[in-house]
């Protein structure tokens, strides 16, 4: 190998590990604060002029927000896969598109679903770099957005948990037994939010509820106050949520039902 083409293979070396040490800067960062999911993504979202349904979806135009038909909201497959085509707006450094698609990856890793580049498919995510942490709840139909702000939302945890909305799945608190496994602190809610933590109907899956989902909201969502409880696990109240590391083991078998992999 000549000196040139030596130097050259250094060069580019030395900026994919630059890229790598970027990604993993900010995960350890991430785990360094100790900050839940809800607070990460609603503090991004402050600053979003859209108007979202508990703090982070945003609400389709073809349907009721909260109900997805049948199979009306699921993506397509593709032989036993699910394919969810996406584009990543060019906004994306080159190490946050990295981030984004080993956020995809986990997916791949443990179900049937394949987040895959856009070719010419109809119905696609498009993810960009707007205000906020948000996403629509399962396939809406065309080009829906999907949103990872770079000031607030690079984080793998937090991309799993809207990737996990635009596969159609709802909040944990908010299913239709959740009362069983957590109070809700009504008096601790700001009250023009309390809205954020009525009951769905929701299809459950047969699977038992999940503190350690992705999708579980910290205790303080939408509190009045520094360390006011809004959402406190019952019977013991001492029990972890609200983590934002990836997709908990039932998170990943609920994928797997729903979609029936």
């Amino acid at each position: 190998m000549s000196p040139s083409a030596s130097l050259l293979l250094l060069l580019l070396l030395g900026l994919s590990q630059a890229q790598i040490y970027q990604e993993e800067e900010m995960e350890n960062d991430a785990e360094k604060d100790g900050v839940d999911i809800s607070t990460r993504i609603l503090t991004a979202n402050n600053a979003s002029d859209e108007f979202l349904l508990e703090g982070d979806l945003l609400p389709p135009t073809s349907r009721n927000a909260m109900t997805c038909w049948g199979n009306s909201c699921l993506w397509k497959k593709s032989g036993r896969q699910v394919v969810v085509p996406y584009v990543v707006s060019r906004q994306f450094p080159s190490y946050e598109r990295q981030m984004i698609e080993g956020a995809m990856r986990a997916f791949a890793g443990r179900t049937c679903v394949r987040f895959t580049p856009r070719r010419n498919e109809y119905d696609y995510i498009s993810i960009e770099n707007k205000r906020g942490c948000w996403s629509v709840l399962g396939r809406e139909g065309g080009r829906q957005e999907l949103s990872l702000n770079r000031g607030g939302c690079m984080y793998s945890g937090v991309i799993q948990h809207e990737l996990n909305h635009a596969l159609g799945f709802q909040h944990e608190q908010t299913r239709s037994d959740r009362d069983n496994y957590v109070r809700i602190n009504w008096n601790n809610i700001i009250q023009s939010s309390a809205y954020n933590f009525h009951k769905h109907n929701t299809n459950n899956l047969n699977t038992p509820y999940d503190y350690s989902s992705i999708m579980h909201y910290g205790r303080t969502a939408f509190s009045v106050g520094y360390g006011r409880e809004t959402i406190t696990p019952i019977p013991n109240r001492n029990v972890a949520i609200g983590q934002r590391r990836g997709l908990s083991r039932w998170d990943i078998q609920r994928i797997n039902l729903l979609y029936r992999c």
